[in-house]
C-alpha cells in the first residue's frame, strides 16, 4: 500500500515538472516569437534605406534625405559619458554595501532606495536632469546633462548587479585571504573582484544599453531636432538616434514619407545595442575562463 501511494505522488510530481517545464518553455517561445516579429517589421521597413551614405551622411532636406552620423556620433558620446559616470560610482558602491557596510535597518533602507530608483519612470530622470545639470550647474542643454542624467538612471541597476556578482564569490575565499594577512582591500582588490568581474560587466552593459535607447531624458536635456554639423564639445547639444526616431515616428511634418528612415533608424540602434551586448557575452566568457567559471 505504501509503495503504491509512493508512485501515486511520484507520478503526479512528474506530471506537475512537465507542466512546470512546458509553461516555461512556451513564454520563452513567445518572447522568442515576438522578438522575431519585431525585428522582421523592422527589417521589412527599413532595410531599403540602410547603405553607407545613410551611415555617414548628414541629415539634408529637413530630415527627409540624407544620413543619420549626427545621431550615431551623438548617441555614442551620450553613451560614453554614462559609462563613465556610471559604473564607478556604482561598483564602488556596490563594494562599500556588500564588503564594508553592516546589515543593519540604514543599509537595508538603502538598498531599498536603491531598488526604487530602479523603477522611477525615465521621464522623471529626465525633469530631474533639467533641474540638477541643465540649469542647477549650468551646464545647460548639452551631451554632459544628458549623459550624466542617464547615468543616474543607470546606477540604481549598476549597483544591484555588481552587489549580486560580489556576493557570488564565496565567502570563504575571502577568509582564507584575511586569515593570511591580506588587508580587507587588497582581498576585494586581488580575490574579489577578478572573479565577480563577469558578473558586473554584463549587469553594467545591460543598463548601458538601456539608457541607450530611452527617449525621454534626451528630449528633456540636451536631444536637437537637427543640427548643421557634428558637436565640438561635451557642451554642446547633439543629435541622438532614439531622439531621431521620435521625431521622425511622431513629430514630423511628412511621416509616411520618412516612415522607412525611421525603421532604418531603429535598425542602427538594436545594431548598436546587439554589439554592445555581444561583446559582453566575450568579455564575460573569457574572464569566466581565466578565472575557471568561479562567478556567475
Amino acid at each position: 500500500m505504501s509503495q503504491r501511494i509512493h508512485d501515486t505522488r511520484r507520478s503526479k510530481q512528474i506530471r506537475r515538472d512537465r507542466l512546470g517545464r512546458g509553461l516555461i518553455a512556451l513564454a520563452a517561445g513567445l518572447v522568442l516569437a515576438i522578438m522575431l516579429l519585431i525585428i522582421v517589421d523592422l527589417v521589412a521597413g527599413g532595410a531599403s534605406v540602410l547603405s553607407w551614405e545613410f551611415l555617414t551622411a548628414m541629415p539634408r532636406a529637413r530630415l527627409t534625405a540624407g544620413g543619420i552620423l549626427p545621431c550615431i556620433v551623438g548617441t555614442i558620446a551620450v553613451t560614453l559619458v554614462t559609462t563613465l559616470f556610471a559604473i564607478p560610482f556604482g561598483l564602488a558602491t556596490a563594494i562599500y554595501l556588500n564588503e564594508y557596510a553592516r546589515d543593519t535597518w540604514g543599509t537595508r533602507l538603502i538598498r531599498l532606495a536603491i531598488r526604487n530608483l530602479a523603477g522611477v519612470p525615465s521621464i522623471v530622470y529626465g525633469i530631474f536632469g533639467v533641474a540638477l545639470f541643465v540649469n542647477g550647474l549650468s551646464l545647460g542643454t548639452s551631451i554632459i546633462s544628458a549623459g550624466l542624467t542617464l547615468g543616474l538612471l543607470t546606477i540604481p541597476w549598476t549597483i544591484t548587479a555588481s552587489e549580486e556578482a560580489l556576493r557570488s564569490v564565496p565567502p570563504a575565499w575571502r577568509e582564507a585571504s584575511l586569515a593570511l594577512g591580506a588587508s580587507r582591500w587588497k582581498t576585494i582588490r586581488s580575490i574579489v573582484l577578478p572573479r565577480a568581474v563577469p558578473g558586473i560587466i554584463t549587469g553594467g552593459i545591460l543598463g548601458i544599453t538601456r539608457a541607450a535607447g530611452e527617449t525621454a531624458p534626451l528630449l528633456f536635456t540636451g536631444a536637437a531636432f537637427s543640427l548643421p554639423g557634428l558637436p565640438q564639445s561635451v557642451f554642446e547639444p547633439f543629435m541622438a538616434l532614439p531622439y531621431h526616431i521620435y521625431v521622425l515616428a511622431t513629430q514630423h511634418e511628412k511621416i509616411n514619407a520618412v516612415r522607412p528612415l525611421a525603421y532604418g533608424t531603429a535598425l542602427v540602434l538594436i545594431g548598436m545595442i546587439l554589439a554592445l551586448s555581444l561583446v559582453a557575452i566575450i568579455i564575460r566568457a573569457r574572464l569566466r575562463k581565466r578565472h575557471g567559471g568561479a562567478s556567475l
